[in-house]
C-alpha cells in the first residue's frame, strides 16, 4: 500500500500563503470547518467489478442506499458525468453507467429529483450528450438534461502564476450551492496536467463556465473560466482546484473504471481494462482508493495533497474500509503522462520575481 502522512501534506504545501490574500480568514475557517471530517474517522468505499456497466454502478452504490436517501431528501440531485469534449468515448462517462445509476435512483424513489448536468472544455454539452447516447437514457427516465453554461452562476477567485493576482470566474450555482445534491461520475484516467482525475476534477473542471462566443481551434471571442482556473501553471492549477473543492466537491463519488485511461489524459490516453467501479459518500476516500487501483503515488498530486492536508476527508488507506471485492486483487499500472516531471513542477517554489516588490 502506498502511504501519505500528515506532514508530507503539510511540508509539500506551496501556496498556503496566497490563500490569506484571496480569501478572508474568517471565510477560511468557516469554509474548513464545513468540510473538515474526523481524522479518526472509518470511510467507506464499495469496490465492484463485472462484464455489465450498469449493474455494476448499481451495485456499488447499493450499499449507501439508506444514507444516500437521507442525505439527499428532497434536495435536487445534480449527477454530473464526465465529458471533456465529443467524438472521444474513452474520455466520457459511458451512457450504460448512467443508466445503472439512474435505476439505482428510481430503486430508493428519488428519481423525480435528479438532473443530469455538464459544462465540456469545448461546445455544448447537448453535442456530447448526442454524441455518447444520453438522450435515449434521459427520455426513458425522465430525467432533464443541462448545460451548466446555460444556468445561473457564482464568481469567484482563481490565481495566475504570471502575475499573482486574482482573477475572477463564473462557477456553476447548481454545482457550488450546497441545497443540491452532487454526484460526481468521472472516469478513471491518468492526466497531462495533474498527473490524475477522478471525481473532485471532474466537478471542479466542471463548475467554471464558458461565456458565449469561447470558441475552440479559432479565436477566443470570450473567456473560458475553464482556460482561467488553469493559472498559467501547474503550481497554480493544483493551488486552483484546492481552493475551488471548498465550494465545489462531490457529496457522492463514483469512479468509473470499467475501462480506464493511461498515458495522455484525459483525451489522448489509451484505454486500460480493469473492469472495476468504485464509490463512497466521502469523495477523498474514494479518490484515495481509486489512486490505490492505479498504483500512482498520492504524494504526486498537489490538489489532492492540499485537500488532505485540510482535512476534506479521509486520506488514509488505514482508515477506508473497502466494501465487496478485495482491492489487492485488481490493482493495474496506469502509465502516467509523458510530461509527468513537469507536472511535479508544484512540488517545487516559484522562482522569485528580480523586480522590487
Amino acid at each position: 500500500m502506498i502511504r501519505l502522512h500528515r506532514r508530507d501534506f503539510i511540508k509539500a504545501s506551496l501556496f498556503g500563503g496566497i490563500a490569506a490574500a484571496t480569501i478572508p480568514a474568517w471565510a477560511m475557517e468557516a469554509f474548513a470547518e464545513q468540510t473538515k471530517v474526523a481524522v479518526d474517522a472509518t470511510a467507506r468505499v464499495s469496490l465492484v467489478t463485472g462484464s455489465n456497466r450498469a449493474e455494476m454502478a448499481f451495485n456499488a452504490l447499493q450499499p449507501f442506499s439508506k444514507e444516500i436517501a437521507q442525505a439527499a431528501g428532497n434536495k435536487r440531485i445534480v449527477v454530473k458525468p464526465n465529458m471533456v469534449e465529443k467524438d472521444i468515448p474513452l474520455c466520457a462517462t459511458h451512457k450504460e453507467t448512467i443508466e445503472g445509476i439512474l435505476e439505482f435512483y428510481k430503486s430508493i424513489n428519488k428519481l423525480d429529483n435528479v438532473v443530469i448536468a455538464e459544462s465540456i472544455a469545448f461546445g455544448e454539452a447537448n453535442d456530447c450528450y448526442d454524441c455518447y447516447g444520453y438522450i435515449p437514457v434521459a427520455e426513458k427516465y425522465k430525467v432533464k438534461l443541462l448545460d451548466l453554461d446555460q444556468h445561473p452562476f457564482q464568481i469567484h477567485y482563481v490565481m495566475d502564476e504570471g502575475d499573482v493576482i486574482p482573477k475572477s470566474i463564473r462557477v456553476s450555482s447548481l454545482l457550488a450551492e450546497r441545497t443540491n445534491y452532487v454526484m460526481s461520475v468521472a472516469r478513471m484516467k491518468t492526466h497531462n496536467t495533474v498527473v490524475a482525475t477522478l471525481s473532485l476534477k471532474n466537478l471542479v473542471l466542471a463548475a467554471p463556465l464558458k461565456d458565449p462566443g469561447y470558441l475552440y481551434h479559432g479565436i477566443a471571442t470570450s473567456t473560458s473560466g475553464k482556460r482561467i482556473i488553469h493559472g498559467n501553471g501547474y503550481r497554480a492549477f493544483n493551488y486552483n482546484m484546492y481552493a475551488l473543492a471548498y465550494h465545489v466537491r462531490p457529496d457522492l463519488a463514483f469512479v468509473d473504471g470499467y475501462e480506464g485511461m493511461e498515458g495522455n489524459g484525459p483525451t489522448r490516453g489509451t484505454p486500460v481494462d480493469p473492469r472495476v467501479c468504485i464509490a463512497g459518500l466521502d469523495w477523498m476516500a474514494v479518490e484515495r482508493v481509486g489512486l490505490e487501483l492505479m498504483s500512482i503515488d498520492p504524494a504526486k498530486i498537489g490538489y489532492l495533497t492540499y485537500c488532505a492536508g485540510a482535512g476534506m476527508g479521509q486520506f488514509d488507506m488505514n482508515k477506508i474500509e473497502i466494501i465487496g471485492e478485495k482491492l489487492a486483487n485488481h490493482i493495474k499500472t496506469y502509465q502516467l503522462a509523458p510530461n509527468i516531471d513537469r507536472q511535479l513542477q508544484w512540488m517545487t517554489p516559484m522562482e522569485r520575481s528580480n523586480r522590487e516588490s
